[in-house]
């Protein structure tokens, strides 16, 4: 396909597609996802995607990536027949990643985004989109209130950009829609604004929290912490600098880069 000839997607929609893509040909990435490759070629890239400092924000979204699939892989190795509502999904890749055959995915993001996907991923009988977003809750009254296996809600990196009301409107939304939900939310901490955050690979976001599991358990004292999770845990060889850099700051690990955070109830 000619350079004319490719897809010229919104660049904030593509660069975390790009972003995976440059991980998985990298030496020793921390994930594979030949799809994103392939997709990849399609697609023009934008100068935007170019910008800052790039190979540390694919370090960063390639760990909460591997962070998030961990922790849904974790899920379906205990409900194979699970479902897995992806909110603000962009041009996520997950499914296609860590699908087992038997569960069911859901994918919600806005009509524009849902027409690239079509166009870029092919399609699934077990695998649906819909209209709907993190701010636009209207999605959630055409869902049931319980399945007929257990649920799991994904927001990868879709609430980053939203404020702290609105995260709260969201998460209170949805707790109280279902009556049994894990949920696996990426959250901002407090720090990423700083000088070391922005150097860790943390951009700026709309909301940052000093602790985002005890707000969380603040907006849902019925749920329980199952796990929370900072990039910088991951033993990875490029994030070994700055482990010695944070030895005597382990009060800011969840706070200087957005974390993964997963509740049950």
């Amino acid at each position: 396909m000619t350079k004319s000839a490719r897809y010229h997607i919104p660049a904030d929609l593509l660069q975390p597609l790009w972003l995976r893509s440059r991980e998985s040909l990298a030496d020793g990435g921390l994930i594979y996802d030949p799809l994103a490759a392939a997709a990849c070629q399609q697609c023009h890239l934008a100068p935007d995607c170019l910008t800052g400092n790039v190979d540390q924000h694919q370090l960063l979204h390639a760990t909460l990536t591997l962070l998030v699939d961990q922790r849904v892989q974790h899920f379906l190795r205990r409900f194979p027949n699970g479902h897995v509502i992806n909110v603000g999904a962009g041009l996520d890749t997950r499914f296609y990643r860590l699908d087992n055959g038997r569960c069911r995915w859901l994918e919600l993001d806005c009509d524009e985004t849902l027409l690239w996907r079509q166009r870029l991923f092919h399609r699934s009988e077990r695998y649906r989109m819909r209209p709907g977003s993190v701010t636009d809750l209207s999605w959630l009254s055409q869902l049931p209130t319980s399945f007929s296996s257990p649920v799991m809600l994904v927001c990868d990196q879709a609430l980053l950009q939203a404020s702290e009301a609105e995260v709260a409107r969201f998460v209170q939304r949805v707790g109280c829609h279902f009556h049994q939900l894990e949920l696996c939310l990426v959250l901002a901490g407090d720090r990423c604004q700083t000088a070391l955050g922005q150097q860790l690979g943390a951009q700026g976001y709309g909301h940052g929290f000093a602790d985002p599991v005890r707000q969380l358990l603040q907006w849902l004292p019925w749920s329980e912490e199952v796990a929370s999770h900072s990039p910088l845990d991951v033993a990875c060889p490029r994030w070994r600098p700055w482990h010695r850099w944070l030895t005597r700051l382990t009060a800011f690990r969840h706070r200087l880069t957005p974390v993964v955070t997963h509740l049950r109830y």
